[in-house]
């Protein structure tokens, strides 16, 4: 019986991703170097198991639209507008000091000036998902580091988007004109912002709601990933943009609509998925020969995106009055090649711009930079220690978020229980953080000022969004699909300082509840045999000491709760 190809390729592919992703996980190195070199190892340039690069490469352009819509879905305007005087003109600073070094390496190889510019801004660009899942590790994601970090991301990925989509104008001109061929390109982005904007902005929303309405999870997930690539061929088909920018405009029509979080939730997985194989067809490139034949240009690469794009990146910071330890914080962090630059790097070698040794220096500097830059990261603390720490005052206004002075504590489900748990919070002066699948109820607590959440509470980003980093409490009052317990172990991994209360329906559910680190567990079934113990004693003259006594025997005897509680 004949395999398949595809079968094959994601067998190979995906199976060589996760053994060298849990060596580099073992190594402590980003998975992002595991899967390039899983890209090696199933390439054509080395011996053995070889996989088919163009489906490969096809499977990675779902990967790039994917990724794109996960930028957009996760943009956030407030949050660049916080940290805007900073990182607006930083980015666009460094951009554009890392690209002219670049282009200077360039013409020092002989290349064209247009190669240069190309070479230099895909050099230029960090890696987002190294950079964010640095700034969780060191648990500085949420603050006034992490803020700017982000912002300055954001805007480092609006001027790559704008850059692919100029390019080809630019390089391929309608009409023999550089300028031409720009208006043009602008017209096709603004019509096609316009657009998506205007009439998807209405469009999605409502194809979602009807969508919403089946209570159907699967038809929930087949709608977003259909929204990311529809209109991304869409974009592609009708304004001769590139998918990857329709998908990034579809992803920031679905996340300013109040199904964001569990649209991000839903899509992740697959996301994932697709862009591990984006980076294992960017490691089948790569012609590990490469480095001893080209050792000066990989060294060029190396240098011009590990050392001198973080060093201009902290020296921005400085004249911009930032905190040391910020500025070498965000700085040092920036010290590797980016998810943009590979597609920047093949978009310039498919026009004829970028020669093709030059894209190989991109994938070999990439994966020695992914490398060294969390080793890089460990330097700041202690280097910026040296001098006083100061933040500024429009970064104590940053920081300050609504509600962040009470304590909070998120709700899951708002059934009879969820209502009266939420209530009894409020009258307290706790804020409850309510977490819901009902979109009707979500929006009708919105409506009241109070924190709703519309997702499921088994993803780890509907927590986020809820609150669980800074919560001092998850209380479960109502049945998750795909299990409580994966819940409770979400938000441990999120917070581990979390006090966990679970409600179960069945006392069979109560040990996987608290295996997974529920704090106490309020059984159905036990508490209802409680409740009509305690009343047939009343009535038999039992004191209520007897009763208390025998309440804690059984609830021990049931394992519903700690030995601490």
């Amino acid at each position: 019986m004949h395999t398949p190809d595809l079968i094959i390729l994601l067998a190979g592919a995906l199976g060589a991703a996760l053994v060298f992703g849990l060596i580099a996980h073992r190594l402590r190195l980003p998975p992002i170097v595991g899967y390039l070199l899983a890209g090696v190892l199933v390439g054509p340039h080395t011996p053995g198991f070889v996989a088919n690069a163009t489906m490969a490469s096809e499977l990675a352009e779902v990967g790039v639209v994917l990724l794109l819509f996960g930028v957009g879905l996760e943009f956030h305007v407030e949050q660049l507008l916080a940290v805007r005087r900073v990182a607006v003109p930083a980015a666009v600073l460094q951009m554009l000091l890392v690209t002219v070094a670049g282009a200077l390496a360039a013409h020092w190889f002989g290349w064209s000036r247009a190669a240069g510019v190309v070479f230099g801004i895909a050099l230029s660009i960090s890696s987002t998902v190294v950079l964010l899942r640095s700034l969780a590790d060191r648990g500085e994601l949420h603050t006034l580091t992490g803020h700017l970090a982000v912002g300055w991301l954001v805007v480092e990925d609006l001027l790559t988007v704008l850059v692919l989509v100029l390019l080809p104008g630019l390089v391929k001109p309608g009409g023999g004109s550089v300028l031409v061929g720009t208006l043009i390109a602008l017209a096709k982005m603004g019509t096609l912002i316009a657009f998506t904007f205007f009439a998807g902005g209405r469009a999605i929303p409502w194809l979602l709601q009807r969508v919403v309405a089946t209570q159907s999870r699967e038809l929930f997930t087949l709608a977003v990933l259909a929204l990311a690539l529809g209109v991304g061929l869409g974009a592609a088909e009708l304004f001769g943009a590139s998918m990857a920018l329709g998908a990034f405009l579809a992803g920031i029509v679905v996340g300013r609509s109040e199904f964001a979080s569990r649209a991000a939730s839903e899509a992740l997985p697959m996301r994932e998925a697709f862009a591990v194989l984006f980076f294992v067809s960017v490691g089948m490139l790569f012609e590990p020969s490469f480095l001893w034949r080209e050792p000066v240009l990989v060294a060029v690469a190396l240098v011009l995106s590990a050392l001198v794009k973080p060093l201009i990146s902290t020296l921005l910071l400085v004249a911009f009055k930032r905190p040391a330890r910020m500025a070498l914080g965000v700085g040092l962090g920036r010290g590797q090649i980016g998810e943009f630059s590979f597609i920047l790097a093949a978009m310039g070698t498919e026009l004829g711009v970028l020669p093709a040794k030059a894209g190989s220096a991109i994938v070999a500097a990439s994966i020695l930079s992914i490398t060294l830059s969390p080793l890089l990261q460990r330097f700041a603390p202690g280097a910026s220690g040296l001098l006083p720490e100061r933040v500024p005052a429009e970064g104590r206004a940053e920081a300050a978020e609504p509600g962040a002075h009470r304590h909070r504590v998120i709700v899951v489900g708002y059934g009879p229980v969820g209502r009266t748990v939420s209530r009894l919070f409020l009258e307290s002066g706790i804020e409850p953080s309510i977490v819901e699948l009902n979109i009707e109820t979500v929006r009708k607590l919105r409506g009241e000022g109070m924190r709703a959440v519309y997702g499921d509470a088994n993803k780890s980003q509907t927590l986020e969004e809820a609150g669980a980093k800074e919560a001092i409490g998850v209380v479960l009052t109502a049945p998750v699909e795909g299990g409580a317990d994966l819940v409770v172990r979400r938000a441990r991994e999120l917070n581990d300082r979390l006090f966990v209360v679970a409600r179960s329906t069945y006392l069979s559910e109560v040990a996987a509840l608290k295996s997974a680190g529920a704090d106490i567990v309020f059984s159905g079934e036990g508490e209802i045999a409680l409740a009509m113990a305690e009343f047939t004693l009343r009535r038999l003259g039992a004191t209520h000491d007897q009763i208390d006594r025998e309440r804690e025997r059984v609830h021990g005897e049931l394992g519903t709760t700690n030995a601490a509680t």
